[in-house]
């Protein structure tokens, strides 16, 4: 594993472009939005949702790195809106469930189609090479994004 952090100047140049162009990448992505009235965090956790399945509100925080009060409004103001759907936990009675509804299902798709139309319009402007080494390198983003 690279020890990126004490690097050549080569390296840290890299790291730099990589999250500059990541940032600006997807700054422009979240602007391809299918409904505006949901805020980047509420369309996080849609989507955190879709990938992972139903969960209690502090799997969620968990997940998406805010505090558990915080993830309680978030899902309030989803559920005002007809998107997630509470139910009792199945082993324990305290906590709720978070499912997503078939209204944000529909949503999220509709999203995912709209922001794959623009990043597939922007991706013809790259030569074939380009566009090879990016499809090779969409494993590697993903991994970092998880990590």
């Amino acid at each position: 594993m690279p020890d990126l952090s004490h690097g050549e100047p080569a390296d840290a140049a890299a790291v730099n472009a990589l999250r500059s162009a990541v940032m600006r990448l997807g700054r422009r992505l979240k602007h391809q939005r299918v409904d505006e009235s949901l805020s980047p965090t509420e369309m996080s956790v849609l989507g955190t949702l879709a990938r992972c399945g139903s969960a209690t509100p502090g799997e969620l925080a968990r997940k998406e790195h805010v505090q558990p009060p915080s993830m309680t409004r978030i899902v309030a103001l989803l559920e005002a809106k007809g998107l997630v759907r509470l139910e009792p936990h199945p082993e324990d009675r305290r906590q709720k469930v978070v499912s997503q509804t078939e209204t944000a299902e529909a949503m999220l798709e509709e999203s995912r189609r709209k922001r794959n139309a623009w990043l597939a319009t922007l991706a013809e402007g790259l030569d074939e090479d380009e566009w090879a080494k990016l499809r090779d390198a969409a494993p590697v983003l993903e991994k970092l994004a998880h990590l």
